[in-house]
């Protein structure tokens, strides 16, 4: 069987842009969990969130390019570049047979174009009486929004953008949720190059989380927390007192490629994939099985194709939002799917706030720098674990320790569930 290694990770969060600089606020017990500031959030119930404060786009894709695209495409474009940089990947010539070998596999929660034409827009359409006017919206809409604004929209766009920069013209999907969403990217990736459809493959997702549409979206469905006075300190995974997600923005890619093909080209394994299971949470839309059956069926289903076993595990990056429910759920999936023995754990999201449809590849990215690096990086903000989330080693301070096996998993909304198996390469 085809061995796939990872050979490239590129990071874009708030602790930094690059992954060196977010691997090393991670470790450091950094959060870049603070006001917002990229909009009036006095009418949100939750003003906090992890926003990217030095990301200039012009260092990833030409002005001309980027005119184009939304913020969520552009966190896509520099997560990609920065993984392909760090594999010393570089882009076939055209005619090139190697293109079609190339894959690529995206998840992120993009679902509109830039607002502001919409908000503009509806000045046009608005009557001399104020109320709204479709005939002259349709009069002025040339001036209303831009030739492409619709094409902005679509939500697969970053594949596009991705795949014409490096030359990627083989395999290929788009995965649209949320954090479940770019771990199925990445093991959807995995099980493309292991099958042979590829060679190499650029997988992870993206998510501008922190924008007004996406902020004012999750503040109403109650899942963020609302205690905007605690600060960095807010985001409390698996604690007793916890209140709710903040979110954060960014993107996390990898370049997974078969061993034979890295070793050809003299690159570099960081770690091995070996594995990617899923499952489906059927309790309830936003409340998940309690007991975490789901969750530990996945795990399951993960360490069958890793031929691993609980005991080989030595390190889970978990889900873990902050959420009265979710955690409760995942605390208790971890227990049935590795007993009373469960292994080291720890979530990033109380640093980084919750990539949405980026957090699933950021969890499989930690996985693989853990393995690189010899170091587990904390919890924050954990201080007394929930009842439904005792009996479980968390890491509240940076660990040194070789991991060995170890899993990455992500939950979606509306009920997947992604497990992926990572280890040091052979």
């Amino acid at each position: 069987m085809r061995r796939v290694v990872v050979t490239g990770i590129g990071i874009v969060t708030p602790l930094g842009v690059g992954t060196d600089a977010t691997w090393e606020g991670l470790v450091a017990g950094r959060s870049a969990v603070g006001p917002i500031e990229g909009f009036d959030a006095s009418s949100l119930r939750t003003q906090l969130a992890a926003e990217l404060d030095d990301f200039d786009a012009t260092q990833f894709a030409p002005r001309k390019a980027l005119r184009s695209m939304t913020r969520n495409d552009q966190l896509a474009v520099a997560g990609a570049a920065l993984a392909a940089e760090d594999a010393a990947l570089e882009a076939p010539e055209e005619g090139d047979d190697e293109r079609a070998r190339r894959g690529l596999y995206v998840g992120s929660n993009k679902e509109v174009s830039n607002l502001q034409p919409i908000l503009d827009g509806v000045l046009y359409a608005q009557a001399e009486d104020g109320s709204l006017d479709l005939g002259l919206l349709g009069e002025n809409a040339r001036s209303a929004f831009p030739p492409l604004y619709y094409v902005e929209g679509l939500q697969a766009a970053s594949l596009f953008y991705v795949s014409q920069a490096h030359g990627l013209m083989g395999a290929n999907a788009y995965f649209a949720g949320t954090a479940a969403a770019s771990a199925a990217a990445v093991g959807s990736a995995f099980r493309a190059v292991r099958r042979g459809d590829v060679d190499v493959a650029i997988a992870g997702g993206c998510d501008d989380a922190t924008s007004w549409w996406n902020m004012t979206k999750f503040d109403t469905m109650g899942l963020l927390t609302d205690e905007n006075d605690l600060g960095p300190a807010a985001c409390r995974p698996y604690d007793v007192e916890r209140r709710g997600a903040v979110l954060g923005e960014g993107s996390a890619f990898l370049v997974l490629e078969e061993a034979d093909h890295a070793r050809a080209r003299g690159a570099t394994a960081h770690a091995e994939i070996r594995g990617f299971g899923r499952a489906f949470d059927a309790h309830g839309l936003l409340t998940p099985d309690p007991a975490g059956r789901p969750l530990a069926a996945a795990i399951a289903a993960a360490l069958r194709d890793a031929d691993a076993g609980t005991a080989d595990v030595g390190y889970v990056v978990t889900h873990g939002c902050g959420t009265r429910l979710g955690d409760a759920s995942e605390g208790r999936g971890l227990r049935a799917a590795f007993g009373s023995e469960a292994p080291a754990a720890s979530s990033v999201k109380a640093a980084t706030g919750h990539l949405v449809g980026g957090a699933g590849a950021l969890n499989a990215a930690v996985a693989a720098l853990a393995v690189r690096h010899g170091t587990l990086p904390p919890t924050l903000n954990l201080e007394t674990p929930d009842r439904a989330c005792a009996d479980i080693d968390w890491v509240t301070a940076a660990r040194e320790t070789q991991p060995g096996v170890t899993v990455a998993l992500a939950r979606g909304l509306e009920g997947q569930n992604v497990a992926l198996v990572v280890s040091a390469a052979a």
